[in-house]
């Protein structure tokens, strides 16, 4: 939610909660060396691979199952990190134009690649998720060829309580690690109201700047939400302090906790040709 974005309204404070945060640098996300017997299909730790820097949030280069290399690649973030502000509940919008420009990363988030630029807003709201797809300008065949770089891939399945996570900033260049605590029946913020969000472990204490932040799977490496805020000041169900709601109405509050959204919706509506096919069988929101 805003509590995630940068933006000029970045305080010194925040730039002091970054110093403090419990995250993992480029440095310290990598790999320790594998003793000998380690087994042969274990996994290197989550890096920067696929991932860009907005000029107010993180977003990350993704693909759905069906996702041919020759396709437009697209560039996942928040809604709220639309250029053109943020979304009412109840809108949703699909093919807006849009020559948005994003930072590629290096595997280590130390170096800029280069330059990605949007063609359009494939798909953005804020009712139910949080969530803006924008279709680039060039296809990920082209990425991978100049840039030596692959999108991430969209699980197209629902994350499980306890699935340990990587929220990988291009913002910050940080990634935080930590679980998933809990799956969350309804979270509220100000006039939005999110459905299954995740919960993570207090470990992961996203900052402003983090919104966008693909939530990578540590096993899989596949993307299993988008982060979006955070409880920051103990309010209830204020703009930058959600409230929790479960089944019987019940609000919780839980100060200093982070959240994202489930991304396993967004995976089952993308067709070929990097389309967000918006068909009855497809259960994001509509227009």
């Amino acid at each position: 939610m805003p509590s995630r974005i940068a933006a000029a309204a970045l305080t010194a404070a925040g730039t002091l909660a970054l110093a403090g945060a419990a995250a993992f640098s480029a440095g310290s996300a990598q790999a320790a060396p594998a003793r000998p017997e380690a087994p042969p299909a274990q996994r290197a730790a989550v890096d920067f691979t696929g991932i860009v820097a907005l000029s107010n949030c993180s977003g990350s280069l993704v693909r759905g199952p069906r996702s041919r290399d020759t396709d437009a690649a697209l560039v996942l973030t928040n809604g709220h990190c639309l250029e053109s502000g943020m979304p009412e509940a109840g809108e949703v919008i699909v093919d807006q134009r849009s020559s948005r420009t994003f930072t590629l990363l290096d595997r280590t988030g130390g170096r800029n690649l280069g330059t990605l630029q949007a063609t359009r807003v494939e798909y953005a709201t804020m009712t139910d998720t949080d969530v803006t797809v924008y279709r680039l300008n060039t296809s990920y065949a082209a990425i991978q060829k100049r840039y030596g770089i692959p999108a991430l891939r969209l699980s197209t399945a629902r994350p499980h309580d306890g699935t340990p996570i990587r929220v990988v900033s291009g913002y910050w260049r940080k990634i935080y690690g930590c679980d998933i605590d809990a799956t969350v029946y309804r979270l509220r913020e100000a006039d939005w109201t999110w459905k299954d969000s995740i919960r993570y472990k207090p470990e992961c204490q996203t900052i402003h700047g983090t919104s966008g932040s693909p939530v990578i799977d540590a096993r899989t490496h596949q993307v299993v939400a988008i982060n979006n805020t955070g409880n920051d000041d103990g309010e209830r169900c204020t703009l930058n302090n959600p409230c929790e709601i479960d089944r019987a109405g019940k609000v919780t509050v839980r100060r200093g906790i982070h959240y994202g959204q489930q991304t396993y919706l967004l995976a089952r509506c993308l067709g070929q040709g990097s389309d967000v096919v918006l068909s009855k069988a497809c259960a994001l929101p509509k227009p």
